[in-house]
């Protein structure tokens, strides 16, 4: 499944959201019900998890030498290393539940 611009944008626009309700916790942590933080975790996983999974969805398009290409770039960015954007990436399903670690 390709996404559009639009939902990549979306999903951006959760996962932002989400991390911006997470700094307002550790601001103000009584202000927030148990309900509300489940939802903001929640809502910080869900969204991690649907970039990455659409990342992978479009990384399985690519040949064998883009892929290796793609691989080695990002391990130099210094992100992550390289095993993880592999992992991230490769080792295991497309879609997946939960954010790789």
């Amino acid at each position: 499944m390709n996404h559009s611009a639009a939902d990549i944008d979306a999903m951006c626009a959760l996962e932002d959201y989400s991390h911006f309700r997470a700094e307002l916790v550790e601001i103000s942590p009584e202000s927030f019900t148990m309900e509300e933080l489940r939802e903001i975790l929640d809502d910080m996983i869900r969204s991690k998890v649907a970039l990455e999974n659409s990342m992978r969805e479009h990384f399985a398009t690519l040949g064998e030498a883009e892929q290796t290409e793609l691989l080695d770039m990002l391990g130099s960015s210094g992100y992550k290393d390289r095993s993880w954007w592999y992992r991230m990436l490769m080792d295991g399903p497309v879609h997946r539940e939960f954010p790789t670690i």
